[in-house]
């Protein structure tokens, strides 16, 4: 009988399409930052292209969208000149100040008259950080994390984001973007691979926001283990507490992957992972159970920059969509 493989899926642009969930949060969150601002109504809608958001998502370092989020509204801030700064205690009463004495005239410009307007700001200003943003991306949702909770507010839609945080939502009060978000895998595919491998799921996802799709997509019975980022902030927790040590265990740690390769080791041979973005790739050949990085080109607006910037990263393979699978995983 041929032994089972493991195969992870990372979650998002690998088995959910999020260019209009996650992807759109990141670009409204930011336009919605700056709401209050001189000439706010003439910035563009939306700020920047998917493909140069991509971009910046690709550089790496990046543990999740709001991290990228927060890289995002650092790197258009620094078209704002001489802001007049606050230092109120109330986090949202600061930033209204703050941005209500901005003008993003220039700001507006810079976006319509350039192609690729983040990659640009990155490259000239690299991920240097700005006090005022930090400020504002500091602590969770409800204590004084803005940046967070606009995105939380967006991504999850009114009803969601109160029922899930218990406050009332600020910035946003329309349906979610996370009801936009539709199946990049065929559920045959994930059927056949299930029925002699073991599959599992490495997200970056909060648990809930994992759940959903797999749940409203009708998944969870393909998936043995599904590792999310409350299982790697509970760990970071477990290690601060006995050895007074903060790590950050999200991707590119490979923590997830072990973890998961750990509880099957009894019954695979071999490990891959399927990932769309270079920080997958690092994981996987960092991973101490020698897991094969297998990076996936089906979601991309920019093929051959990302395929470039998977090898670059470590991949082991690069397949264009999930029938190259069975060339693979043999």
């Amino acid at each position: 009988m041929r032994s089972k493989a493991l195969i992870v899926f990372d979650m998002d642009g690998v088995i959910i399409d999020v260019s209009r969930s996650y992807r759109d949060t990141v670009r409204q969150t930011a336009r919605l930052f700056l709401k209050g601002a001189g000439s706010w109504e003439d910035l563009p809608n939306p700020l920047f292209s998917l493909t140069d958001l991509a971009r910046v998502k690709q550089s790496g370092g990046l543990n999740n969208d709001w991290d990228l989020t927060f890289l995002v509204i650092t790197l258009l801030f620094t078209l704002i000149k001489d802001p007049t700064y606050d230092q109120d205690p109330d986090p949202w009463i600061r930033h209204n100040k703050v941005i209500s004495s901005c003008d993003v005239t220039a700001l507006s410009q810079f976006l319509t008259s350039h192609k690729s307007p983040l990659t640009s700001l990155l490259k000239k200003n690299g991920t240097q950080k700005n006090e005022f943003i930090t400020g504002l991306f500091t602590g969770d949702v409800g204590s004084g994390n803005i940046i967070k909770q606009i995105f939380q507010e967006i991504y999850l839609g009114k009803e969601i984001f109160e029922g899930t945080y218990g406050i009332p939502a600020k910035m946003y009060h329309e349906k979610g973007f996370i009801n936009r978000e539709k199946l990049i895998i065929d559920r045959s595919i994930l059927e056949n691979l299930s029925k002699t491998n073991i599959l599992a799921i490495a997200t970056g996802r909060p648990k809930a926001e994992a759940d959903y799709p797999l749940d409203l997509f009708e998944l969870r019975k393909f998936f043995k283990i599904t590792y999310t980022l409350d299982d790697c902030i509970r760990e970071e927790q477990n290690i601060y507490k006995n050895e007074k040590r903060r790590v950050s265990l999200s991707k590119p740690d490979p923590y997830m992957l072990d973890a998961i390769a750990e509880i099957q080791k009894h019954n695979v041979s071999r490990c891959y992972y399927i990932g769309d973005m270079p920080d997958d790739m690092v994981a996987a050949s960092r991973s101490r159970t020698g897991f094969v990085g297998i990076g996936i080109l089906i979601s991309s607006s920019d093929k051959d920059k990302l395929k470039q910037d998977l090898l670059q990263a470590g991949a082991d393979y690069i397949i264009k969509d999930f029938e190259a699978l069975k060339n693979i995983i043999l």
